[in-house]
């Protein structure tokens, strides 16, 4: 290393500590509930007033009255209360909190009078304080926040912001004192398995690819940001508020294997990210943390941002190289693995966005300080994106090893509208449904992969009473199928038929040789296919036929579906107690309903396209669901 290394320096200091500081989470679920129009509602409603001035407190000063400054920052979490405001009151150590949630841009003239100016918090709208408990606490409480440590509380547009946030201290610790092979044994030695979904550990990737030496010397490093299942937001979460420490884990890493040249290859489909990516990179580049020298020493190392186009088989490591090249993305065999032959076949590692986000936590803290976090083998925390039918959707890490039903329960509030928990689909396409009776199991790869479904990059899918296991395995595998490149036949073919199949058991034409073919090509498909895709693409099917396999036979020996959810097998009639409101004749969008007022109605049967609308609108129980 260059005698000359220059430490960073800490963000530009603040010219004063507003008096009010209010920050609006501005990550894409935020914008698309509306957060945009909060932050803007809150500076002009500001700026209108005579006690506050808006200030940006490293560029501006107040020199009468109190300051007040508005800052957007990435996803807070709780993303089933967007958008969420969080305001930061007082000074000299007795500084308040205090977040309130689905705000909306008429609240913001209540909330700067009586909050702001006044000094009373409005407590109907209030999500989290610091002054006493709220429903929402638990959500809170029960998490740890190692990758997360800045989402949502910097703002991702402002270098300065992570600088003070001890940013790219730990690219500084390795440059000045660790030689690669030492980084390399500290990140082993922590325990960082893989986040994307394999969980392979992460120091001994890198070792792979240090031992790898080209002629020419070059190798590269790669992360991977195609964040493709449905339902899963934690990379996504991660780019857009807090991207400079991916940046940082990123150099820790090629500097760790050798690596002069880094590809960041994110999904087109995140264009907040992208943009927020963009102008991260800018200013790391104009500080000198990222290109030749990298603080004066040695090592440098060059970033490019590679957007890709949409194809779910570029999460797969061979595929996502093949894009970056220039090509169709599409899997290639191994051997050779990249670590030896990867990107225009030279040894390439690499990791996924959560992964690289928790480096420079893990330099900056210590090995054993991360592996004191998790459970067994699987050390750490684990970011997991809560969606579907449970009370608090939203972004959640956890140490690996909580039990699932934590997860759901705890975290997530339990079931929407007290309905009956069926199963939680883990690992998204490539993972599987798991029922009520292994709520109670801890969240680690072993424990997991045992079970048939797998950790994966973090999404967890809650569905209850309401939803079909046999049409939920239909619409993961609809996924895959549509996303397989076609390269090898059994993903090519194998997925077809499967699809095939449970489309015919959902149409009530299935019989009980259909389930047993369908269980003979799911496992064809899953030890015949060239990649990850097709290797994991059965699993949905097959976890829902282990642990549900009743509901197929229902539905194939009394063409009958327990949830209502496959239109086929469901029914609408109109019983004898029907008032003739003619709610239902209003709500049908095909005019399948007759009757007069005050009299019972009918239902055409051969009009009735199975909706559901009329049901849900009655409200004297007078439509049977059968």
């Amino acid at each position: 290393m260059s005698a000359s290394l220059v430490k960073p320096a800490p963000g530009k200091p603040r010219l004063r500590e507003p008096d009010v500081d209010i920050r609006i989470c501005l990550g894409t679920g935020g914008v698309a509930a509306g957060s945009r129009e909060v932050l803007k509602a809150f500076e002009e409603k500001l700026a209108e007033t005579d006690v506050l001035a808006v200030i940006r407190p490293r560029e501006d000063t107040c020199d009468n009255g109190k300051c007040a400054s508005v800052t957007g920052t990435g996803c807070q979490g709780l993303c089933a209360m967007d958008p969420l405001v969080e305001i930061h009151m007082g000074g000299n150590g007795s500084r308040s909190v205090v977040t309130y949630g689905q705000v909306t841009p008429k609240m913001v003239d209540e909330i700067i009078a009586k909050h702001i100016i006044g000094g009373e918090p409005i407590e109907k709208w209030i999500v989290r304080t610091d002054a006493g408990p709220t429903e929402y606490d638990a959500f809170f409480a029960s998490q740890q926040k190692l990758v997360l440590r800045h989402v949502g509380i910097i703002d991702p547009e402002e270098i300065e912001d992570y600088l003070e946030a001890d940013g790219y201290q730990a690219l500084y610790k390795v440059l000045s004192s660790m030689t690669p092979e030492q980084v390399r044994e500290e990140v082993l030695a922590s325990g960082l398995r893989g986040r994307g979904g394999a969980g392979f550990p992460t120091g001994l990737k890198w070792k792979f690819a240090a031992a790898n030496n080209p002629a020419d010397g070059q190798k590269y490093f790669i992360c991977n940001g195609d964040e493709g299942d449905p339902g899963a937001f934690m990379d996504c979460s991660v780019l857009e508020g807090d991207p400079h420490a991916v940046f940082e884990g990123m150099a820790i890493g090629a500097y760790a294997i050798g690596a002069s040249i880094g590809y960041l290859y994110v999904r087109a489909e995140y264009p907040l990210a992208i943009r927020r990516l963009k102008i991260a990179m800018k200013a790391a580049e104009e500080r000198g943390l990222i290109g030749d020298n990298i603080m004066g020493s040695d090592f440098s190392f060059h970033l490019k941002l590679k957007e890709g186009a949409g194809a779910f088989v570029c999460g797969e490591e061979t595929a996502l190289m093949q894009s970056i090249e220039g090509d169709r993305g599409m899997p290639r065999l191994r051997p050779p693995f990249p670590a030896e032959s990867g990107l225009w076949e030279r040894p390439t590692n690499i990791n996924n966005v959560e992964t690289l986000a928790v480096v420079p936590w893990i330099i900056l803290n210590g090995a054993e300080a991360f592996a004191s976090h998790g459970y067994e083998k699987s050390k750490g925390t684990k970011v997991f994106a809560l969606a579907g039918k449970v009370n608090r959707t939203g972004l959640a890490e956890v140490p690996m090893g909580m039990p699932i039903r934590d997860v759901i329960y705890t975290i997530g509030g339990g079931i929407k509208k007290d309905k009956k928990f069926k199963a939680v689909q883990m690992g998204g396409p490539s993972g599987g449904c798991l029922p009520e009776k292994l709520l109670d199991l801890p969240v680690d790869y072993e424990t997991i992969n045992q079970t048939g479904a797998i950790v994966g990059s973090g999404g967890m899918i809650v569905i209850d009473e309401d939803n079909c296991i046999v049409d939920t395995a239909r619409y993961f595998l609809s996924f895959t199928q549509q996303e397989s490149c076609g390269k090898c036949p059994p993903c090519r073919i194998g997925t077809k038929r499967m699809l095939e199949i449970l489309d015919k058991i959902c149409e009530g034409k299935g019989t009980l040789k259909d389930i047993e073919f369908l269980k003979d090509v799911a496992s064809q498909v899953k030890i015949g296919s060239l990649c990850a895709l097709g290797g994991t693409a059965p699993n949905p099917v097959l976890t829902a036929l282990q642990y549900f396999e009743e509901e197929f036979v229902e539905h194939v020996v009394e063409h009958k579906c327990r949830a209502h959810a496959c239109a086929a097998l469901t029914t609408y009639a109109i019983l004898d107690t029907c008032t003739g409101c003619r709610a239902c004749v209003r709500a049908c969008p095909v005019q399948a309903i007759s009757g007069e007022r005050k009299e019972v109605h009918t239902i055409d049967q051969e009009l009735c396209i199975k909706c559901g609308a009329c049901f849900e609108k009655c409200r004297f129980d007078a439509i049977r669901r059968s």
